[in-house]
């Protein structure tokens, strides 16, 4: 089975005479059509929103696109908060989820009108502290323990960092209604890149029955639950992929079986996907630029770890395509391999493909989102460009590419080098 790179051999040789290899490319047709997906999928709640997670894809570019199709953003970092004021998202259009979060960070989400989604329960009385409580606050709820489905364990939310325990959200908005705040979320993680559609409704039952069970205990008035991310996509060709309608249609059941009963029915669900939103529609574009024949068949690209991580920091499979030869049998076994002095620093360890040769472009796949995103100067590599492929079949270079001149900026040479 193959995945079907959305740009071919001739448009990369053409672009790359303006843009050298290695680069990331998007697919604007791709991503629109997407968030019109998710959004059909959930367009039986009518206060539904989804929070693009900068942190999978922090382009404003790419922001903007997103923001055209009626999504908000979500925020980890003072970074992702400007960038995101920057592209014109306003008050609520963003949601604010941090831990071990700075002050400076907490004062510009509160300042910029976001909703502040708080990871731990000291965080009330930090966040009062340095920028004051607003008036609507969300909280991040861990279960503790394994999350399965079907007794078939998807996570271990108890070994995870994040979140406020049962008891501790129950006392934490107990205070925070105390201190004046009038409206709450709820929020949880609880599983990666999962594409068993079973997980978002069994999430969103966990959550619906929590905040049933925290009217009932405090009072207060549930505004909002946010699902969060963890619907993921299939990167093997193999794998069957996540099907967003049958997801929202689960999470509707569950809804209408928990809320609407407890009066509950005006409730907005929000989600925060990165991954599902943008993965598919990104590639790494890399060239072949050395073979090497020892105890194993390499191919050296141009590209390396700095540019896609994941498979070097997970052992993660990403599906390749090597570019005008989509057809020819894979009957060659190869190691694909960067150029950075870490052994681990391969795209691919025994794959299949067919004879690759210099010269060919490789297209690395599902590289949209958690791709750029985690670059790195290692080795002093520089990081790459981005491109997006317009739904009019131009290109536009939504980033450059990195120079030594930007890798050596924050250093300050003065008097280093003066003779004694």
């Amino acid at each position: 089975m193959n995945k079907i790179p959305f740009v071919t051999k001739e448009q990369i040789a053409e672009i790359a005479k303006t843009y050298p290899t290695p680069f990331h490319i998007y697919d604007e047709k791709g991503i629109r059509e997407n968030a019109r997906r998710m959004k059909q999928a959930f367009s039986w709640n009518p206060g539904f929103r989804e929070y693009f997670a900068v942190k999978a894809t922090p382009n404003p570019f790419i922001l903007k696109v997103l923001q055209e199709e009626g999504c908000g953003v979500d925020c980890s970092s003072l970074t992702e908060l400007m960038m995101s004021d920057a592209c014109g998202f306003l008050g609520t259009d963003i949601m604010f989820s941090s831990n071990v979060t700075p002050e400076e960070d907490f004062r510009l989400a509160k300042k910029l009108g976001a909703y502040i989604n708080l990871d731990d329960f000291t965080h009330i009385d930090f966040l009062e502290k340095v920028a004051g409580l607003p008036e609507t606050i969300c909280c991040r709820y861990n279960p503790g323990g394994k999350f399965q489905i079907a007794n078939k364990i998807m996570d271990n939310p108890g070994d995870a960092k994040y979140g406020f325990t049962k008891e501790q959200i129950i006392e934490g908005f107990r205070i925070l209604k105390e201190k004046g705040v009038k409206e709450f979320g709820l929020h949880a993680f609880l599983a990666s890149n999962t594409t068993n559609n079973e997980y978002y409704p069994e999430l969103a039952r966990i959550l619906f029955e929590l905040a049933v069970e925290l009217k009932e205990k405090t009072g207060v008035h549930i505004k909002f639950v946010n699902l969060s991310g963890g619907v993921g996509i299939a990167y093997r060709p193999e794998e069957t992929p996540s099907d967003i309608m049958v997801i929202g249609q689960g999470v509707k059941k569950a809804f209408e079986e928990v809320l609407v009963p407890a009066g509950m029915g005006d409730v907005s669900i929000f989600t925060e996907l990165g991954r599902f939103m943008l993965a598919p529609y990104g590639m790494l574009i890399t060239k072949a630029v050395h073979e090497k024949h020892t105890y194993k068949e390499y191919i050296g690209v141009d590209a390396c770890a700095a540019n896609l991580m994941r498979p070097a920091m997970y052992g993660a499979y990403h599906h390749i395509t090597v570019l005008g030869k989509e057809n020819a049998p894979c009957d060659h076994k190869y190691d694909v391999t960067g150029g950075l002095c870490e052994n681990n620093d391969k795209f691919a360890i025994d794959r299949m493909l067919p004879k690759i040769d210099i010269g060919d472009y490789l297209a690395i796949h599902d590289a949209g989102a958690h791709g750029f995103a985690m670059g790195y100067n290692y080795n002093g590599k520089l990081r790459s460009a981005e491109l997006l492929l317009r739904e009019d079949g131009s290109v536009q270079l939504i980033r450059r590419a990195e120079t030594p001149a930007d890798y050596f900026a924050t250093f300050d040479f003065s008097g280093l080098f003066d003779k004694k």
